[in-house]
């Protein structure tokens, strides 16, 4: 296998140069470095459970969990731990090798972690990946997730940098990043990325591309979500992305961060068998799996297993 650099040093300008190639040239550069990484037909599937639901206290504008809109998303509490590990060892039957757990927090207090931590020990058990969302954490948190096993971290940076106060002014671009910091040092895989189709530039596109790849470490995965439009949010009735220039999106994420995992992500109900299956050659190969994505609807099972035929392609199998 050809090694392929792996690169820090990323400018804007040579950001933007690859989104203004030519579609065919972008594509074939992407899925070249694809494919000496990974094999082009196996996709890794991950299965997303919302632990505890709604009552954010953040303004996200994209986000149906903000308490300060109005979405119909009912308030939840924190989910027992059985009922989590019984949802997990489901996911498992149906293929996923990785159980991600979100919890609609701006940060989680320490007696909620410790819950939290039992949930990773138990899916865990299971032989399965383990990754959780509960917003931003501290130095002394992210030790003790990583303590407990937990595989991954997720937390995206949504978009630049320069387009983030658009979205989100409850915190800051910087916390996004320390959050980051703190998870990798504790020595947990992060999982980070974004979303796009929120009125932002291409040139924002490739600012948030830019701030990932250029982390001290690249993201294990990149979520690539085209936004969900929800009702009662800000974004919704947004002018959508062209699936072309999402596309575009992926490959680029793969040419930038050649070892990544990059997921296909949010929006993935509302694409193309076609659309998705350039995703997969533009360098995707992670979905995620099942019917709920924390509150918005994804692709029912048999559909994505029908495309997989389709395309020929399988699950990656669990790597230990």
């Amino acid at each position: 296998m050809k090694s392929v650099a792996i690169r820090h040093d990323w400018t804007i300008d040579e950001v933007e140069k690859l989104f203004d190639m030519s579609f065919n040239d972008l594509l074939f550069k992407a899925h070249c470095i694809h494919r000496q990484q990974f094999n082009p037909n196996e996709v890794q599937i991950s299965t997303l459970l919302s632990i505890k639901t709604g009552a954010c206290p953040e303004d996200c504008s994209y986000c149906p969990q903000s308490v300060r809109y109005d979405t119909g998303v009912e308030k939840e509490p924190l989910m027992a731990v059985d009922a989590v590990i019984e949802q997990a060892s489901r996911a498992k039957e149906q293929g996923a090798t990785r159980f991600c757990m979100g919890a609609a927090w701006r940060s989680p207090k320490d007696k909620d972690l410790d819950q939290v931590i039992q949930m990773v020990e138990g899916v865990k058990a299971l032989g399965m990946e383990t990754c959780l969302t509960l917003g931003m954490l501290k130095k002394e948190q992210s030790e003790k997730l990583k303590e407990a096993g937990l595989d991954y971290y997720n937390h995206n940076i949504d978009s630049s940098e320069e387009f983030y106060d658009k979205i989100i002014t409850t915190r800051k671009f910087d916390q996004r990043m320390d959050t980051l910091k703190n998870v990798q040092d504790a020595g947990i895989n992060v999982c980070s990325g974004g979303i796009v189709g929120m009125g932002e530039s291409v040139r924002d596109r490739a600012g948030m591309l830019l701030a990932l790849a250029n982390l001290e470490q690249h993201p294990g995965s990149v979520p690539i979500n085209a936004l969900v439009q929800v009702k009662g949010t800000p974004l919704h009735g947004i002018e959508k992305i062209d699936d072309l220039a999402f596309v575009r999106t992926i490959a680029v994420a793969r040419i930038m961060m050649p070892k990544s995992m990059v997921r296909l992500s949010a929006g993935r109900n509302e694409m193309s068998d076609s659309t998705q299956a350039m995703c997969f050659f533009a360098g995707a190969n992670s979905i995620f799996y099942g019917e709920k994505l924390l509150t918005t609807s994804n692709p029912e099972e048999n559909k994505d297993m029908a495309l997989f035929s389709k395309l020929g392609l399988s699950a990656m199998p669990h790597r230990h």
